[in-house]
């Protein structure tokens, strides 16, 4: 009976690919935005694919978490604004303060969101 040896890509072909320096250096440049070793990174162009930059998810996390924040925000106002008999007992001058705090923090969050949007 012979045992068949499963190939993995350490015992499989090497390619030798000569660069020059800057070329080496910008390859590597590369491979680390896209949070890829070297070979990773030269592996998946060769084979046509896409690289995507680890920066771009990153951003998407934070733009999504900002997301919720602004979405909390508008529910708060919206339920502020409704009259809900929950906030009966709130003077009209606490009130106003409370609407303008959420409103100025709206403001700050979409300013979050475009520089967010801007760094992409």
């Amino acid at each position: 009976m012979t045992k068949t040896k499963t190939e993995t890509r350490k015992s499989g072909k090497h390619l030798r690919v000569p660069v020059l320096p800057d070329e080496k250096e910008r390859i590597e440049a590369l491979a680390t935005t896209a949070g890829l070793s070297v070979a990773a990174y030269l592996r998946t162009v060769g084979m046509g694919y896409e690289v995507r930059s680890v920066m771009d998810c990153q951003a998407v996390v934070q733009l999504a978490k900002v997301n919720a924040d602004q979405g909390r925000l508008g529910g708060l106002l919206k339920l502020w604004l409704s009259n809900d008999e929950r906030f009966a007992g709130f003077d009209e001058v606490t009130m106003r303060a409370n609407i303008r705090a959420v409103l100025a923090r709206i403001e700050a969050t979409q300013a979050d969101m475009l520089a967010l949007v801007q760094r992409i």
